[in-house]
């Protein structure tokens, strides 16, 4: 059963116990990301990320990892354009240590002005790592094109240029502004002692904000737009976004049943068609991205340039016949068992969990219970599922491509 806690202060804590298991993961969940940074700051979420394990005023970076690896457990972190969350697993007796460090990260961390140097270059790398990479390049293009005025469209690593101009000072002003009480949730699953949400509390219950103004909460308008990018490369990355639905939309989980028949499975209408009967590409998938008030839904593939055209008027016709004829009655059979096998058996861990719960916390305030999850999976029908197809792709669509030289332009986007 999943229970939940407020302190006093604000924080949330969220825990799940899971008896038959020997581990136990924590997660601290902030509720910010890129699309909380103006422009200038562009970055600055995912470089604190960063910086949280780069020594305390009792520890060393050294000592983090070296703690964490004498208990044989699992640190790591991540920043998306909405939240942070840095986590745990560990076994359930080296919970209340990893607890505490991961405590003493978020408080105490030091912010070094020569570690920040440091860390400046290895954030430059990752930044050069995603262009060097096509498949992840033309979709972070595809986000500036879909949303060019707002934060949610930026990178979530920022750029070379923000990166440079980052320092304790303003890693501090961003932390005050946005790492309040409230918008804090410890997650936590697995075989845990009731003990450890009292030392939760006994942790993160009592800080106060220095926190002046209140976040402004905005819709991004979706564009149309369309990107393209030479470079010496031998295939061509093709991305085409739709706008989408927030995560809080009650129709989430029949967007997630239509993606899968779209392109997220190997059954799907995209790998069957294009890879399948017509070896247009190698790599043809569907995903979709849902935020607190908006989304989109993405399909990328990669192929010769010299199948570009025909990709695109093969993706088009599936697209069409969505439209015009809706999904089958076998088509959303399949997807509901992936669907549903896919999240039961995603669950069987206890860090599963806590992403589950903490993400959920977070976010939406609320939590279903798997009963209920799978009651609404099987509620869906096959006009449901075509409604929102309607909806989503009878609108404009945004494209980026990077591209061998010039190819691009004999493309009709």
């Amino acid at each position: 059963m999943i229970k939940t806690y407020t302190c006093q202060n604000g924080v949330r804590i969220v825990h799940e116990k899971m008896e038959h298991g020997h581990s136990v993961a924590i997660g601290v969940w902030v509720g910010v990301g890129s699309a909380n940074e103006v422009q200038e700051q562009s970055g600055i979420a995912h470089f604190i990320e960063h910086m949280l394990f780069k020594g305390t005023s009792t520890r060393s970076a050294r000592m983090i990892a070296e703690q964490f690896d004498r208990m044989g457990g699992d640190v790591n972190a991540f920043t998306s354009k909405e939240m942070t969350c840095f986590y745990a697993t560990v076994l359930n007796s080296q919970a209340p240590k990893a607890l505490t460090i991961l405590a003493d990260m978020l408080f105490n961390s030091k912010f070094d002005e020569i570690e920040i140097e440091k860390e400046k270059s290895v954030v430059q790398d990752e930044i050069a790592s995603v262009e060097d990479t096509p498949d992840d390049d033309v979709d972070e293009r595809l986000w500036s094109a879909m949303f060019p005025n707002d934060a949610i469209g930026r990178p979530v690593l920022g750029t070379e240029t923000t990166i440079k101009t980052f320092d304790k000072a303003i890693i501090n002003k961003f932390m005050d502004e946005n790492y309040y009480p409230e918008n804090i949730v410890i997650s936590v699953a697995g075989n845990y002692d009731d003990r450890l949400v009292k030392l939760i509390e006994a942790h993160f219950g009592t800080f106060k904000s220095n926190r002046k103004t209140k976040t402004k909460i905005t819709t991004p308008q979706f564009c149309s737009g369309h990107l393209t990018k030479e470079k010496e490369i031998e295939q061509a990355h093709i991305c085409i976004g739709y706008s989408g639905l927030s995560i809080q939309d009650e129709r989430i989980h029949t967007l997630i049943l239509l993606d899968s028949i779209v392109g997220g499975t190997m059954s799907s209408r995209l790998f069957q068609q294009v890879r399948e009967d017509k070896g247009l590409a190698y790599t043809v998938e569907s995903y979709y991205s849902a935020y607190k008030t908006t989304g989109a839904f993405m399909i990328y593939a990669g192929t010769s340039p010299k199948k570009m055209t025909t990709l695109l008027q093969t993706i088009d016709e599936i697209i069409s016949s969505l439209i015009d004829d809706g999904v089958t009655n076998n088509e959303l059979r399949n997807a509901k068992e992936q669907l549903k096998a896919g999240f039961l058996l995603g669950l069987e861990n206890t860090e599963a969990r806590m992403h589950r719960n903490g993400k959920n916390e977070l976010i939406l305030g609320k939590h279903q219970s798997i009963e209920e999850v799978v009651e609404l999976i099987d509620s869906i029908q096959v006009t449901d599922v075509q409604q929102l197809a309607i909806e989503l792709f009878s609108t404009e669509r945004a494209i980026s491509i990077i591209s061998p030289l010039e190819v691009h332009e004999e493309v009709k986007i």
